[in-house]
């Protein structure tokens, strides 16, 4: 059974930062292009970030292109999502995940390309 589990979110003032972790189980996680998407209140869930089974190749929503970095440690089963510049629309639930098939990744945040979600973890930046 595939487990997420993402950490890191927190209260931050615009501008600062915050690093989100995931960490994955019960699935070869080196095999599996990952995903950071993100739903803030009272909206629906947004793609943000890709990255590749390898790391090699990466995508980013144009609403955090050029302030979030993803990155993977395969050693560790770990996805991660340093987040610079923040601001207060980037408030939401901030959600790890797999793409479905495996050696798969592509420029989409169709939901039904990815499986294995987490819980979240919480962002929030004052203003």
């Amino acid at each position: 059974q595939v487990q997420v589990v993402e950490s890191g979110g927190g209260l931050v003032q615009a501008g600062g930062s915050l690093r989100l972790s995931c960490t994955v189980t019960g699935l070869m996680f080196d095999k599996y292009a990952m995903a950071w998407f993100r739903q803030a209140p009272g909206k629906e869930r947004e793609g943000i970030s890709s990255i590749s089974w390898g790391g090699i190749k990466t995508y980013y929503a144009d609403s955090v292109k050029g302030r979030f970095t993803i990155s993977r440690d395969n050693a560790k089963n770990a996805l991660y999502l340093q987040m610079d510049s923040l601001k207060p629309e980037d408030t939401a639930m901030y959600y790890c995940t797999a793409f479905r098939m495996p050696y798969y990744i592509a420029p989409s945040w169709r939901e039904d390309l990815f499986g294995s979600w987490g819980q979240g973890t919480q962002v929030t930046v004052s203003s």
